[in-house]
């Protein structure tokens, strides 16, 4: 099987697939009644690259925005949160943040059929491949910069100081995160992998301390940031839904599986820094990324970043394996996330290898 061009496949929008299509005309009205300005006639196209949250682009005469909701149907405990997604954004735009403008959150169910909200279109560049295809040397040095120090900037905000003192309990992050994820996956579960069995039994036992509470996005990448069109600066990073108060450290830990992502031929598509040649290419070396961010924040990841990674691997099965059980129950948003399964036990077993890793 030939892997994908990841680029292609997850840039842009598609038509509404026929499950999660929308009612044009009442959504115009609802939004005319709430965002100063709106005003039809409204068309509205679904993003490729969501897999979680169904997310829309709204286009108007005048203007361009993005909607994403709940998806429809049986949904797992605690997730697929949009009013926290909102909330958090609100958060960080008045903190000038880079993030997008947020402009209505919606929680009537009658409007779009689950709750939603609305944010401004933030225009720009997405690399769906970390490796970022067509780039000269110089732009991905700085643009691994600025993904550095964007998420340096979140870890080094005071929560309490910016209004979201009470988004999370904070303490024991990575251990109830643990806890969370052996319970989703177990919901999800659609086969036994021994791997991640193992790590179930593994991982508590083996918990890093947690430094300082801070703001946690949960699901930094690359792929999850919107890049000005002419210049190596973040516009807006996305995908707020897994944010809470938590561990930095798990947090910066979790994109640095780019550099160790296990390859697949999967029609999913992997996105991975293994089998380049990051010198030549201009991408840092993950203890040189490592070290950038620990003279930003004072937080240093290296003593415990075997078991980092391996809870951050398990974390990404369990998250994928979430998927699949969308699949199964029909209320998958991505033409994608069936393939996903075949990702699932080859990050299991990176997972359980930095486990043992951390054990020698």
């Amino acid at each position: 099987m030939t892997s994908i061009d990841r680029q292609s496949a997850f840039s842009g929008t598609k038509d509404v697939a026929a499950a999660l299509r929308i009612d044009a005309a009442r959504l115009q009205d609802y939004l005319a009644r709430h965002i100063g300005g709106f005003a039809g006639p409204l068309t509205i196209r679904q993003f490729k690259g969501g897999q979680s949250n169904p997310t829309y682009l709204l286009e108007t005469p005048a203007r361009r925005y993005v909607l994403r909701r709940k998806p429809p149907g049986k949904l797992l405990p605690s997730a697929h949160a949009v009013d926290r997604e909102y909330r958090v954004i609100r958060a960080l735009f008045a903190q000038g943040f880079p993030v997008a403008e947020p402009l209505v959150y919606c929680d009537d169910d009658s409007i779009t059929g689950t709750a939603f909200y609305v944010m401004a279109f933030a225009d720009g560049r997405v690399f769906w491949e970390p490796q970022m295809p067509g780039s000269s040397p110089a732009e991905r040095a700085a643009v691994y910069d600025a993904m550095n120090e964007t998420l340096a900037r979140l870890h080094c905000y005071d929560p309490q100081a910016i209004g979201l003192g009470d988004f999370g309990k904070g303490e024991n992050y990575v251990a109830r995160q643990i806890a969370r994820w052996s319970k989703q996956y177990r919901a999800s579960e659609t086969e036994k992998i021994d791997d991640m069995e193992r790590l179930i039994e593994w991982l508590p036992q083996h918990v890093p301390p947690s430094p300082a509470t801070r703001l946690v996005h949960g699901d930094y990448r690359l792929d999850n940031l919107i890049l000005e069109a002419d210049a190596p600066k973040v516009r807006a990073v996305l995908d707020w839904e897994l944010s809470t108060l938590g561990d930095p450290l798990a947090d910066f830990s979790y994109h640095l599986m780019a550099w160790h992502m296990p390859s697949t031929e999967s029609s999913a598509g992997t996105a991975t820094l293994i089998g380049h040649d990051l010198k030549a290419l201009g991408i840092p070396a993950m203890s040189d990324y490592a070290d950038a961010y620990r003279a930003r924040t004072g937080l240093d990841p290296r003593p415990y970043l075997p078991v980092y990674l391996a809870y951050n691997f398990f974390r990404i099965a369990a998250i994928l394996q979430g998927i699949i059980g969308r699949v199964r129950d029909g209320t998958a948003t991505s033409e994608f996330a069936p393939a996903k399964a075949g990702m699932i036990r080859p990050l299991a077993a990176t997972a359980w290898q930095f486990a043992l890793s951390a054990d020698r």
